[in-house]
C-alpha cells in the first residue's frame, strides 16, 4: 500500500525528558524522526501541568530546528496570566499550533481539586490571541473515562469545536470501527472539524495494559490473548504489533481517516517501521 494523498496530515507526539540523558536521546529521535518529514511534532503538559517548564524547554528546542511543533498546554495549575504569558512567547517563537485539554489542580497544593474544561482554555485563547493559533483538541471514540455517557462525550466535544477548535486528535485505539461509529455520531451533531486517529505502536504488553486501563483505551480480546502467549519475548510482541498497528493504519486511511497522529514515547523505530511499511509519503 502506497499513501500518496497530499491532503493527509502526519504528527508525531513526544513527551518532555526529565534527565539529561533523555534530553540528548530525544534530540536524536527528533532528528530521525524529522527526516520523514510529518507535519507537526507535538509535546504533552503532564498531568496538572506538572511538565510545563520541560515542554516550553522541549518545544522551544525542536523549533529551534525548524520543525513545526505543537505544545500541549491547560490550565491545569497556572493562572490566566500565567498562561498568557505562555501563549505570548509561543507567539514570539513563530508557534502557531496548540493542543488544548483540560486542566486540574496539582495534588498536594492544599486546593481542593479542581477542573477546568478544554472549552474554557479555547475561549481564552481565541479571547486573547484572536485566530493566532491553530487549536488541536483531544477527543475519545471509546468515551472519556469519566464521562457519564455517550452522548454527553460527545457534547463536550461539541463545546470545544463551538469555543473554536480547528481540529482533534484522538485518544489511541485498536478498534477501527469504533472511530468510524465516532465519526458518524460526531457528524450528526454537527461536529465537522478533521478527527484525526491517535495511532499507539506496540512494544511492550505490561506498558500497554497500564496505559489502556488508565485511559480507557480498549484492547481486543483477541490481541490480548495473542500478546499475552508471548510472555516476555519482546521481539514477537514487537512484531505482531507492527503488523496490528499496519493494518490499523492502512484501514483508517483508506476509511477516509484525514491523518494519523503517533504516539511515540520518543523512540524512533516502532514509529518508523510502521511508517516505512505504509510507504507514507
Amino acid at each position: 500500500m502506497e499513501i500518496v494523498n497530499t491532503d493527509a496530515r502526519f504528527s508525531f507526539e513526544f513527551f518532555p525528558p526529565r534527565t539529561e540523558v533523555g534530553v540528548e536521546k530525544l534530540k536524536v529521535v527528533h532528528s530521525e524522526l524529522a527526516a520523514l518529514r510529518p507535519d507537526f511534532f507535538s509535546v504533552t503538559y503532564g498531568a496538572g501541568g506538572s511538565t510545563k517548564d520541560g515542554t516550553r524547554q522541549t518545544v522551544t528546542r525542536i523549533n529551534e530546528t525548524g520543525s513545526d511543533v505543537a505544545p500541549h498546554l491547560s490550565f491545569g495549575g497556572s493562572t490566566r496570566d500565567e498562561i498568557l504569558a505562555l501563549l505570548e512567547s509561543y507567539q514570539a517563537l513563530g508557534i502557531n499550533r496548540l493542543v488544548a485539554l483540560r486542566g486540574d489542580i496539582p495534588s498536594g497544593t492544599g486546593t481542593a481539586s479542581q477542573y477546568y474544561y478544554a472549552n474554557e482554555l479555547i475561549e481564552f485563547v481565541r479571547e486573547t490571541t484572536g485566530d493566532h493559533f491553530h487549536i488541536e483538541v483531544a477527543c475519545y471514540p471509546e468515551i472519556h473515562p469519566q464521562s457519564d455517557s455517550y452522548d454527553s462525550d460527545i457534547e463536550f466535544f461539541k463545546r470545544k469545536v463551538e469555543a473554536g477548535a480547528n481540529s482533534a486528535i484522538t485518544q489511541y485505539f485498536y478498534n477501527q470501527d469504533a472511530y468510524f461509529y465516532f465519526l458518524d455520531s460526531c457528524a450528526k451533531a454537527g461536529i465537522d472539524i478533521p478527527i484525526v486517529p491517535g495511532i499507539m505502536p506496540i512494544t511492550n504488553f505490561t506498558n500497554l495494559q497500564r496505559f489502556s486501563n488508565s485511559c480507557g483505551a480498549e484492547i481486543p480480546r483477541w490481541m490480548r490473548q495473542r500478546l499475552q502467549s508471548y510472555g516476555d519475548d519482546s521481539d514477537s510482541i514487537r512484531e505482531f504489533g507492527i503488523e496490528v498497528v499496519q493494518s490499523l493504519c492502512e484501514d483508517l486511511l483508506a476509511g477516509g481517516a484525514p491523518g494519523l497522529h503517533f504516539y511515540s514515547m520518543n523512540q524512533t523505530d516502532p514509529v518508523r517501521q510502521i511508517w516505512q511499511q505504509l510507504n507514507l509519503r
